[in-house]
C-alpha cells in the first residue's frame, strides 16, 4: 500500500509499515529537527511541512496515516482535550479525507484519551469517521510485548474498503506470563523525576519514553542495574527500545533527539500492523459485547461494524517477542544519574507515601554515596552490563 504520512514526527510508523512491505508517498511534519530526520531517512520521499496548508492527498494515497499530536490528550500535558491547539489539528485528517476519500486510516495517541472529558476526543473521532462511511476498530497495545518498555498506546483503525478493521487489530492477543524479578539480576527502569506520585516502576523494562519535561528539557528515565548502578540510558539505545535503528535521529541536533524519539511511534508495533493489513486475521465475534459505557470512559477495546458499536474484550498485547534481558539489550554506556538528580529523587521518595519494591530505596542510596565520593574526580559513563 502507498501511505501518506501526516503528523509524520520521524517516521516511526511509517518505517515499521515499510518493513512489512508498505511505501511512503508523501510526508507532513512541520518542526524542523523532524524534518531533518525524514529528509534523512526518508530522502526520497516529498514532505508537506504543515498540515494545516495541505490542500489535497495524493491521488494514488491507499494507506493515510496520522500520529496526531498528544499534548492536549496526554495525563503530562495540559489535557485540554480534542479541542486543544495541538491535538485539535486532526480536524485536518478529516477535511482531507472530504476532499479525497481513502479507503484505509490508522490513527495513533495516548490512551488517556480513552478517559479524558469521559472520551470526548474518542466520541469525536469515531462519529466523524462514522458520518462518513467508515467502519472502525480500536484497541490499547502496550509495546512491552515487542521490546523492554512499557508504552500503552491507542491504535485506530478506519476502513470504507475491502479490509474490516477488526481483522487487523483484533485478532491477535497473548497473554504473556511475567515472572518475578530481583533487584540483584535484572535491570529495573522508573522514573527519577518522581518519586512522590509515581514511580513508573518497568521490572525488565523501561517506563514510557517522554519526550522531555514540562520545560523543555530532556529527562530519560532511570534504570537500577542488576550491578547497582543507577543510570541514564543512551539515546542510541532509546531508539532501539522504540525499535529504530541505532542513530536514526544523527541528523537532528542533540539536544531535540530524546524528543524526537519519546514522541515516536514504536516501530514494531506499526510492522505488526502492516502485515496484518496484507494478511487480515479471522476476527472472533465472541469478543463482542453491547455498547454500554456505565464508567462514563470509552472502552480499552471496540469496532463498529457498519452497523452496531461493540465493546472487544481483548489484551494490550498482540504478541510477546522474545528478548534478552533489558540489561543485556543495552549496548552503550550509560549516563550515570548525578548525585543532585539521585539525591532528589531519594528526598522525595522518603516523603512520599509509596510502596517501594523491598531493596530499591537501599540500592537508590548506595549509589548515591558512590555518586558523592566520585564528585572531586568528576563522574565517568558506569557500564550498563551487570559485573
Amino acid at each position: 500500500m502507498r501511505i501518506a504520512a501526516l503528523f509524520a514526527g520521524i517516521g516511526g510508523l511509517e518505517h515499521g509499515l515499510q518493513e512489512a512491505g508498505h511505501s511512503t508517498i508523501m510526508t507532513c511534519e512541520v518542526w524542523e529537527p523532524a524534518i531533518r530526520v525524514l529528509a534523512s531517512r526518508f530522502p526520497d520521499v516529498p514532505n508537506a511541512q504543515d498540515v494545516r496548508e495541505l490542500t489535497t492527498l495524493p491521488d494514488d494515497v491507499d494507506l493515510l496515516t496520522a500520529g496526531f499530536p498528544c499534548q492536549d490528550l496526554s495525563q503530562a500535558g495540559m489535557t485540554a482535550g480534542i479541542g486543544g491547539r495541538r491535538s485539535g489539528l486532526v480536524d485536518n485528517v478529516f477535511r482531507l479525507l472530504d476532499r479525497r476519500r481513502v479507503s484505509l486510516v490508522i490513527l495513533e495517541n495516548v490512551s488517556f484519551m480513552l478517559a479524558l472529558d469521559k472520551g470526548a476526543a474518542m466520541d469525536r473521532l469515531t462519529r466523524a469517521f462514522e458520518e462518513r462511511g467508515y467502519r472502525w476498530a480500536y484497541r490499547t497495545i502496550n509495546s512491552l510485548g515487542f521490546l523492554p518498555q512499557r508504552r500503552v498506546r491507542v491504535f485506530f483503525v478506519a476502513s470504507a474498503g475491502e479490509v474490516d478493521p477488526e481483522s487487523v487489530l483484533l485478532t491477535d492477543d497473548v497473554s504473556p506470563r511475567q515472572r518475578p524479578t530481583q533487584l540483584n539480576t535484572r535491570a529495573h527502569g522508573f522514573y527519577w523525576t518522581e518519586g512522590t506520585r509515581g514511580l513508573g516502576w518497568a521490572p525488565n523494562a523501561i517506563p514510557t519514553l517522554k519526550n522531555g519535561s514540562t520545560v523543555g528539557i530532556p529527562s530519560p528515565p532511570a534504570i537500577l542495574m542488576p550491578n547497582g548502578a543507577v543510570i541514564k540510558p543512551d539515546v542510541r539505545d532509546a531508539e532501539r527500545l522504540q525499535g529504530f535503528p541505532v542513530d536514526w535521529t544523527a541528523a537532528a541536533p542533540e539536544r531535540q533527539r530524546w524528543s524526537l524519539v519519546g514522541n515516536a511511534i514504536t516501530t514494531p508495533v506499526a510492522a505488526w500492523l502492516g502485515r496484518r493489513l496484507l494478511e487480515p486475521g479471522l476476527y472472533d465475534k465472541a469478543r463482542d459485547s453491547d455498547w454500554l459505557l456505565p464508567s462514563g470512559s470509552f472502552p480499552k477495546a471496540a469496532r463498529f461494524d457498519g452497523g452496531a458499536r461493540k465493546i472487544v474484550d481483548i489484551g494490550p498485547f498482540p504478541q510477546w517477542a522474545r528478548r534478552d534481558p533489558l540489561h543485556r539489550f543495552l549496548k552503550y554506556d550509560g549516563v550515570p544519574l548525578s548525585a543532585r538528580a539521585t539525591a532528589g529523587f531519594l528526598s522525595r521518595a522518603e516523603a512520599s507515601s509509596l510502596r517501594f519494591v523491598p531493596g530499591f530505596l537501599d540500592a537508590i542510596r548506595a549509589h548515591l554515596d558512590v555518586m558523592r565520593a566520585l564528585e572531586p574526580t568528576g563522574t565517568p559513563a558506569f557500564r550498563v552490563a551487570a559485573e
